[in-house]
């Protein structure tokens, strides 16, 4: 099963999309822990199209990362190699503190070294 995060299906995908773009770009990212648990699904499924990297794999990931070639150049240039010898688990949250705001448990969504 999956989170809605309060948010239809559309916009769901979109920002989802987004903060994937943000973790694999600057390589951590703060957000919610329900946002960075969604999200960790879809950066190892990025990292694991990189180190297929056939033409397929490649077009799934600029198909869900909206056509962002420096992000997708990233992962099969730089994050692949990388973890080519790690068989999943790229991704760890550490638990920060609580929003000032509306007590939502914040979070570091950050690639493993």
């Amino acid at each position: 099963m999956y989170r809605k995060l309060g948010r239809n299906s559309k916009v769901r995908r979109s920002m989802l999309a987004g903060i994937t773009k943000d973790v694999i770009m600057n390589g951590y990212v703060v957000t919610t822990d329900a946002r960075a648990k969604e999200v960790r699904k879809f950066v190892d499924k990025m990292i694991t199209y990189g180190k297929d990297g056939s033409l397929v794999a490649r077009r799934n990931a600029l198909a869900f990362l909206h056509n962002d070639k420096a992000v997708v150049n990233k992962i099969f240039d730089e994050l692949a190699p990388r973890y080519a010898n790690r068989n999943g688990g790229y991704t760890r949250i550490i638990k920060i503190k609580e929003r000032v705001g509306d007590d939502a448990l914040t979070v570091r969504l950050e690639l493993v070294d």
